[in-house]
């Protein structure tokens, strides 16, 4: 398995990572399944802010792993505060993971529920100099986790993403994607989970800051069709649908996970 082509299929999948990504056997590994019984609430976590400039938001792109998009972290423009967190972390991009059907497809996994998606906004923390530099800190990094489950009403915020969808069919495409607040994207509950983890994709450095946000938003069943409308090959090559691009609990090796309500 060659350094570069870590993947989701079962000769690159998950299960895999760790002969290239050593770090993927780690002891503080995202996602986790987290149990309502084993929580902690704690009364000191306060209510975390965002304030994004929709003027950061540059481009979308399918890299053949997901859809992404891009926001310019050059300055404070977009942040994120509050919380668990000290210090404001700036908005770097935003992307999401969803299965092949309606009823799988989330990375966190509650008391047993799967949900059809889950977008993570990912935050750096700017003390560290660069992006890079972060991720060698503990409190490098903050992702919002949002879950996306299927329902009646479409969602008219995830809208903008799904529309550019056509523009960004096969891996590799890239379209401006300007002027988009992503807090839209927020529901309207502020309770949430929150421990230390990783990322959820090689090389799966543990700097990572969760806050997991317990409500989900809605979308149709039509929306997240849209996004399996995405193809994880090059537009010369034969059409092969990028779905199921999560990776499954990772053990939670004594990590305490701590809520913001009761």
């Amino acid at each position: 398995m060659a350094q570069s082509v870590w993947g989701y299929d079962s000769d690159n999948g998950p299960e895999r990572w760790h002969e290239n990504y050593p770090l993927a056997k780690g002891d503080k590994q995202s996602p986790i399944e987290i149990n309502s019984k084993d929580v902690q609430h704690d009364s000191s976590l306060v209510s975390w802010h965002a304030s994004y400039d929709p003027g950061a938001a540059k481009t979308i792109l399918n890299n053949g792993r997901t859809c992404r998009v891009v926001f310019d972290d050059t300055f404070d423009r977009s942040v994120l505060r509050g919380g668990p967190l000290t210090g404001a972390y700036r908005l770097r991009q935003l992307h999401l993971h969803w299965g092949s059907d309606d009823d799988h497809g989330s990375e966190h996994v509650i008391d047993g529920v799967k949900y059809a998606a889950e977008l993570h906004m990912v935050h750096w923390n700017p003390k560290h100099g660069n992006f890079a530099g972060a991720l060698k800190q503990p409190d490098g990094v903050a992702v919002v986790g949002i879950f996306l489950k299927v329902g009646k009403t479409p969602k008219p915020e995830m809208k903008r993403i799904l529309e550019e969808i056509e523009n960004i069919k096969t891996k590799g495409k890239e379209a401006p994607f300007q002027h988009f607040d992503p807090s839209i994207l927020f529901p309207k509950s502020r309770d949430y989970w929150t421990y230390h983890g990783s990322f959820t994709t090689p090389p799966c450095e543990e700097c990572i800051t969760w806050i997991l946000l317990r409500e989900p938003i809605e979308v149709s069943s039509d929306q997240m069709a849209k996004l399996r409308s995405l193809s994880k090959n090059d537009e010369n090559e034969p059409v092969s649908p990028l779905v199921d691009n999560w990776r499954p609990p990772q053990p939670l090796k004594g990590r305490i996970v701590r809520a913001s309500f009761k």
